[in-house]
């Protein structure tokens, strides 16, 4: 068995192979041609192990490394690389330093989906940036109106049906240039909204009803489609250890700067599953909103205990961890959200 890792970029990929001993096999450049990665792997005896970092293209040469024989191992290309702990850095210094990494079994991995799942993930995850791109049109149609002293009052919601009608009569006494760009605003607005109703169609007919998205929906300001996007996002829960880990990977879990007994919490990680933060904070911002009507009591508690001394966004966070933690013990267990009858200080 030897021991592969493939530095990838763009248009190439630097493989370093190395046997049991830690002796260099063979080191090349694989340009990018699909099945040139597949060939390269064929060389190999079957089953070896090659290391491959999170870079934004490991989806085909995760496929070419099954495809010709290989064992993928999906790196944490930040971990990684604090482990190699070298100064310097090259194709060949990165190659080397991830074959050391794999001899002495200490090589940082991360789960590896499916195919299926990977593509299937595809359709939640463009749904987000068609929804963010609708939040910032709405939010420049509002400032723009705004900056003329107008408003769309007495209404709920100020794109609904009622609030288009308003806006309506209030483009008009915009002057002529800005009345222009409202206009085009609005046209891409309603663009963005048929693509997203496109995408949530297509969701409901791929992703079948399941046990996990029927709890996942128990939570407090998860519905259909937000219980989609976290179940695929997640994979399998058996990947996590504690429910610690999950809201970790979820990026709702503070840095941590403490020695001689003296603590500080920073901000949370940039380097996490950005899909699934969006998703606990769009429920816990839906929660929070809610926490009254719905009789959502722990996050009204959890929610008002933090906002009066940290404020809005760090109480928001808070809430969202709570329902990432409690997606942990849902889908472990395989029951629908309780919430706590305590709360117990951490």
């Amino acid at each position: 068995m030897e021991y592969i890792a493939l530095d990838v970029h763009k248009r190439y990929t630097w493989a370093r192979v190395e046997n049991a001993h830690g002796d260099r096999v063979t080191e090349q450049r694989v340009l990018h041609q699909r099945g040139a990665i597949q060939v390269f792997m064929q060389q190999w005896t079957a089953g070896s192990p090659v290391a491959v970092e999170t870079v934004g293209n490991w989806y085909w040469v995760v496929d070419e490394i099954e495809a010709g024989g290989g064992q993928p191992q999906l790196v944490n290309a930040r971990l990684a690389k604090l482990m190699i702990g070298s100064v310097n850095k090259s194709d060949k210094l990165d190659a080397q330093g991830l074959n050391r990494l794999q001899r002495t079994g200490t090589l940082p991995t991360v789960w590896i989906p499916s195919a299926a799942v990977r593509d299937a993930r595809e359709l939640p995850r463009t749904r987000m940036v068609f929804s963010h791109q609708r939040t910032q049109l709405k939010n420049r149609v509002l400032a723009t109106v705004a900056k003329y002293g107008l408003g769309i009052d007495g209404v709920s919601d100020a794109f609904g049906k009622r609030g288009r009608q308003v806006l309506s009569t209030l483009v008009p006494q915009l002057p002529p240039q800005t009345q222009q760009a409202v206009t085009c605003l609005l046209t891409q607005l309603d663009q963005v909204e048929a693509t997203l109703t496109l995408l949530e169609d297509q969701m409901r007919a791929v992703f079948a009803p399941c046990p996990q998205t029927a709890w996942l929906k128990t939570l407090p300001g998860v519905g259909e489609l937000l219980a989609v996007v976290i179940w695929t996002e997640i994979g399998t829960v058996a990947r996590f250890r504690r429910a610690e880990a999950l809201a970790s990977y979820s990026g709702l879990v503070a840095r941590e700067h403490s020695s001689g007994g003296k603590f500080h919490f920073g901000a949370i990680r940039r380097d996490v599953n950005q899909y699934l933060k969006w998703a606990f904070v769009e429920a816990a911002n839906s929660a929070v909103l809610n926490r009254a009507r719905c009789g959502y009591t722990h996050i009204s508690q959890l929610y008002d205990r933090l906002r009066g001394r940290r404020g809005h966004g760090k109480a928001k966070v808070a809430v969202a961890r709570h329902l990432a933690e409690a997606s942990f013990w849902m889908l472990t267990k395989g029951e629908p959200y309780r919430a706590p009858t305590s709360s117990t200080p951490r």
